[in-house]
């Protein structure tokens, strides 16, 4: 196996276990049990526990950015572009539920550094959903984009707590809810 596939794998391995047992009842030697490589070879790769998890979460962000800017970027109209958008973002959770729910319910359960892990990602994101307003609402002040970014971003992170685990309700549903709710409160600012 190449050192990119063995380390996918080990990030694989290791995003379960975290989100099925925590951040702080996950064991090395179990993460390198089930990835069939020595304990010491995970701290080759990654340098301790922290190290490992901070990397799940790099990887996350990269790829949570991946798709919801390549569902933005097919979209011609503001509705489309914000149901894109929640479509993406939803899935993208719904595929990482486990791990997911963990980093949110429990984000200083964890090492120091892995709050600020999440934090980047949220900015990361933030960054996204506010370019995407003021090109949709040029009329918009500073001040309502920004309002508008976080209430998005705390209402789409709470509502996919929510569905997590769920199934009566499907990542498609989620968006579609959050895409209706977000889009009578924008109105106003839309051109």
């Amino acid at each position: 196996m190449s050192r990119a596939e063995r380390e996918r794998q080990m990030l694989d391995v290791a995003e379960r276990i975290f989100g099925e047992h925590g951040y702080q009842a996950t064991s090395m030697d179990e993460i390198a049990e089930l990835c069939g490589v020595s304990k010491p070879m995970l701290y080759e790769y990654f340098g301790s526990k922290e190290g490992l998890l901070r990397a799940c979460i790099a990887r996350s962000r990269a790829e949570l950015h991946d798709v919801t800017r390549k569902a933005l970027a097919g979209a011609a109209e503001p509705r489309d572009m914000l149901r894109r958008g929640m479509s993406a973002y939803f899935g993208f959770v719904d595929s990482h539920s486990r791990s997911f729910a963990m980093l949110l319910q429990q984000p200083l359960a964890g090492p120091p550094g892995s709050a600020g892990e999440i934090e980047e990602t949220r900015q990361q994101q933030s960054a996204l959903i506010a370019g995407v307003l003021r090109a949709f609402a040029p009329a918009a002040p500073d001040v309502a984009v920004l309002a508008y970014t976080e209430i998005i971003m705390g209402a789409s992170e709470r509502l996919a707590l929510w569905g997590t685990g769920r199934d009566d309700v499907t990542p498609d549903e989620l968006a579609r809810h959050m895409t209706d709710f977000c889009w009578q409160g924008l109105g106003p600012y839309l051109s």
